[in-house]
C-alpha cells in the first residue's frame, strides 16, 4: 500500500488511499478483516508495506488494525515505486510460513474454503471484459497453469484481483530474489507474476479462489460506487450503521446509510447510499449516493455521486463534486 493514489486526488493528498473510509471504516481495515474471515484461523502477524512519508500517525493506526485481530503489526517501507515484486521483498523478514499477500486498494465479499493442499491460491472474480484484466488459464483439474495479462484473445473470464495465499511464502521469496538478482523487469517494474511463473514452472500447484464481489477504490466515481455497494451489503447483513447519538431535526434518513458519531442533521434528507463521518453537520440539504468523511459542514446543497473529505465547509448549489480536505466553498 505504498502508492499515494494519484487517481483519487485530491482526497489522497492528505491521507493514503487505503485509509479512506468506506461505510465508516478504512479500506485497508475492511480488507484485513475480510481476509481474516475467509481464512478462519488465527493470524500471527500483519505486515504493511507503506511509503515512509505516510508518517507515524498512520503507522500507529495500521498496527492497531493488526492488534485488533490479536496479531503483531509490522511496518515496512517501499520508498520507490518499483513494482509488486519489489514491494513484497521489502517485507522479506516476514516472509515465512503460510501467508496472504494483498493489494490494499480493493474490497471483497467472499465465502469459500481455502484449499490448503495447494501451494498457492490466487483469488479471482468473473468479469465481463477479461481483455481489460490479468486473467488465469485453468486445466481440466481446475488448476491454474498460466497467468495472462490483458489477453487479446479469450483465455478465461476469471480476473486476478490482487489477493494471494501461499502455503509457504518463503518459496515465493526465493523466486522473487532471483527476479531482483537477474533484473527481470516488465513494464519498468519487478512483478509478483514473474515469481509465480517460476513456481509454476517447477510444478507447484496453484488453484483459484473465487470471490463473490470485488470492489475497486481506484478513482472517485468507483470509490463512491464501492461505498454504495458496501452499505447495501452491510445493511443486508443487519449491521448497525447509524450512531445512536445522531441528532435529527426535521430530517429523514433513507437506508442504507452510515451515520457517524456526533452527526447533526437539520432540514435534511440523507440517503440512500450515503456515508457521513463523525462530527458532520448537514442542513437544508438532500444527499444521496455520496461519501463524506469527518467534521464537514454542508448547507443548502443537493448532492449525488459526491465525495467530500474532512473538515470541509460547503455551501452551494452544485450536484456532482469531488472536494478534498479543508476546502471551503461558500
Amino acid at each position: 500500500m505504498a502508492g499515494r493514489g494519484s487517481r483519487l486526488r485530491p482526497h489522497t493528498l492528505t491521507i493514503p488511499k487505503p485509509l479512506i473510509p468506506i461505510a465508516g471504516k478504512p479500506i485497508v481495515h475492511r480488507l484485513v478483516e475480510d481476509i481474516a474471515g475467509v481464512l478462519n484461523q488465527a493470524i500471527e502477524e500483519v505486515a504493511f508495506i507503506i511509503h515512509e512519508s505516510f508518517g507515524k500517525t498512520v503507522e500507529s493506526e495500521l498496527i492497531a488494525i493488526a492488534e485488533k485481530l490479536g496479531a503483531k503489526g509490522t511496518i515496512y517501507y517501499q520508498n520507490e515505486a518499483l513494482g509488486t515484486g519489489h514491494a513484497i521483498m521489502c517485507a522479506k523478514d516476514s516472509l515465512s510460513g503460510p501467508a496472504v499477500i494483498a493489494y490494499a486498494d480493493t474490497l471483497i465479499r467472499a465465502d469459500f474454503d481455502l484449499d490448503k493442499s495447494a501451494d498457492s491460491v490466487i483469488w479471482v472474480k468473473q468479469v465481463d471484459q477479461p481483455e481489460a484484466f490479468g486473467v488465469i488459464n485453468l486445466n481440466e483439474a481446475n488448476e491454474i497453469v498460466e497467468l495472462v495479462e490483458k489477453p487479446k484473445e479469450f483465455v478465461s473470464d476469471l480476473a486476478v484481483i490482487g489477493i494471494y495465499y501461499f502455503k509457504d511464502v518463503a518459496v515465493l521469496k526465493n523466486e522473487l530474489q532471483l527476479v531482483l538478482d537477474n533484473n527481470i523487469i516488465h513494464g519498468g517494474e519487478y512483478q509478483i507474476n514473474d515469481g509465480i511463473k517460476q513456481m509454476m514452472a517447477k510444478g507447484m500447484k496453484f488453484v483459484p479462489g473465487q470471490v463473490d464481489e470485488w470492489m475497486d477504490c481506484g478513482n472517485k466515481d468507483v470509490t463512491v460506487d464501492t461505498n454504495n455497494r458496501m452499505l447495501g451489503f452491510l445493511h443486508h447483513d443487519g449491521e448497525h450503521l447509524i450512531d445512536e447519538h445522531v441528532k435529527l431535526e426535521n430530517a429523514t434518513i433513507i437506508p442504507p446509510c452510515y451515520i457517524g458519531e456526533g452527526v447533526v442533521l437539520s432540514n435534511a434528507t440523507i440517503g440512500p447510499n450515503v456515508s457521513l463521518g463523525k462530527g458532520c453537520r448537514v442542513s437544508n440539504s438532500t444527499i444521496s449516493n455520496s461519501l463524506i468523511q469527518t467534521h464537514t459542514t454542508i448547507k443548502n446543497a443537493k448532492l449525488t455521486n459526491a465525495m467530500i473529505g474532512n473538515h470541509v465547509s460547503y455551501d452551494g448549489d452544485f450536484t456532482k463534486v469531488s472536494i478534498g480536505d479543508y476546502s471551503v466553498l461558500e
